[in-house]
């Protein structure tokens, strides 16, 4: 179902699109990939940076500065999480480039330059709130099709979608917006490059749905906590991924609960 790359090279941009070119941190993990894709793109209104990466890792950060240059015009940020977020400050410091980020940005011991809402245009880039994976979480459109889909839409993974800032309700409500586009190339947060995106969203989605039905019926058996319910209906044996799987579940839980369809007792979940 999902896709993979080589793995790529550190602190070096390489062109994915015209006029797009990407340098991947390095901050592997099973969350991240092969790392955070930091993207530099060229437009009308100048050279932008979306989403400068971790802060912790230096030889990226000189990488993204050089790649700026000095036609530099402003910082694009898609989520508050730190693998995307982290490097902004300095950035900023270091280049006095304001930073953008959405409306309900939840870091308040920041202030960017800017706060983007829904359909606002940037860059050239029509702005996507596409909450779900993170209340703040923006995707950034091209006009000639080039999506950038944060860790909205990923292609080596699903993203996780963890309560209370993780809401699945939203974020099965923007898969569907992203299917009923008609973008050709999504640039996600992680992983590969992703073309013809659309089937492969739509898979995402189906998947998500399978793992609701999934819930639905442990329920159907015996009223139980979201451990036990995790470890019934995904299966995961490595505690890193077994603990994502559990978020994952907590959120298909609250969308359930928000739809009536599941009840609450304390700890304990059963059948509306």
């Amino acid at each position: 179902m999902f896709f993979t790359e080589p793995e790529p090279c550190r602190a070096q941009a390489v062109e994915v699109a015209e006029g797009i070119q990407r340098i991947v941190a390095d901050n592997p993990g099973k969350m991240t990939y092969y790392g955070t894709n930091t993207y530099i793109i060229d437009s009308s209104d100048g050279r932008f940076v979306i989403d400068p990466g971790p802060v912790e890792d230096h030889d990226h950060f000189e990488a993204i500065v050089e790649t700026l240059g000095e036609g530099a015009t402003g910082i694009l940020v898609t989520h508050h999480h730190s693998d995307h977020f982290g490097a902004a400050p300095a950035l900023r410091e270091r280049t006095g480039l304001p930073v953008h980020v959405s409306r309900v940005f939840p870091d308040d011991a920041f202030e960017p330059d800017g706060y983007l809402d829904d359909g606002d245009v940037i860059a050239g880039l029509t702005v996507l709130h596409t909450p779900g994976h993170a209340s703040d979480h923006l995707c950034f459109a091209r006009p000639d099709g080039v999506l950038f889909s944060g860790d909205h839409m990923m292609g080596w993974n699903s993203s996780i979608v963890s309560p209370p800032d993780g809401n699945m309700r939203d974020y099965c409500a923007q898969l569907q917006r992203l299917i009923d586009r008609n973008d050709r190339v999504c640039l996600p947060g992680h992983g590969p490059v992703l073309h013809d995106p659309q089937p492969y969203i739509q898979r995402l989605l189906d998947n998500r749905m399978r793992r609701e039905a999934e819930i639905l019926a442990h329920l159907s058996k015996k009223p139980d906590t979201i451990k036990n319910i995790a470890v019934s209906v995904y299966k995961k044996s490595d505690p890193h991924i077994a603990m994502a799987a559990e978020r994952n579940a907590a959120a298909h839980l609250e969308k359930l609960l928000a739809e009536a369809r599941v009840t609450k007792n304390n700890e304990i979940w059963n059948l509306t």
